[in-house]
């Protein structure tokens, strides 16, 4: 499993936070140029098939997305609660290894414009790309998301 970035302590404590990240054992990796990585080992996501868990799957995924948009925002200095509203996924190979997630914004969003509507609105829609690739490189599923933020009044 690879390193964790010491910038992602917080939302790796939020992601401990919740029981059943916890039991995944999903873990922020690194945030690069508006890419999360995330991890998450076979072994607490593996089937009757001895490949992941279809469910783990997306979870690690959609951990991967939420974190991003948590991340970006707390990095913008915005105090917000992010809800996914609703995915689509692609289940493209089983994946017989420890599940590596990246997740980005689509292009369907526009970073800058996301935060300016946070901040005037208190609300905000995001949709965020996220996939989980093989040791080759190969995307073994896909998920496209739309998100909901909506801003503290804390």
């Amino acid at each position: 499993m690879n390193s964790v970035s010491s910038d992602l302590e917080e939302l790796n404590r939020q992601f401990s936070a919740m029981p059943p990240v916890q039991a995944m054992a999903i873990k922020a990796l690194k945030l690069d140029d508006g890419v999360l990585s995330v991890s998450a080992p076979l072994a607490n996501n593996v089937n009757d098939k001895a490949c992941a868990f279809g469910g783990s799957l997306v979870s690690v995924m959609t951990m991967a997305a939420w974190g991003l948009l948590s991340e970006q925002c707390r990095r913008a200095e915005l105090l917000a609660e992010i809800y996914i509203a609703d995915t689509q996924v692609k289940f493209l190979a089983p994946v017989f290894g420890d599940l590596l997630a990246q997740a980005s914004v689509h292009s369907d969003t526009d970073w800058g414009v996301f935060l300016q509507t946070l901040r005037s609105k208190s609300r905000a829609r995001a949709v965020v790309h996220s996939s989980i690739k093989n040791e080759q490189g190969q995307t073994m599923c896909e998920m496209k998301a739309r998100f909901a933020a909506i801003r503290s009044k804390i």
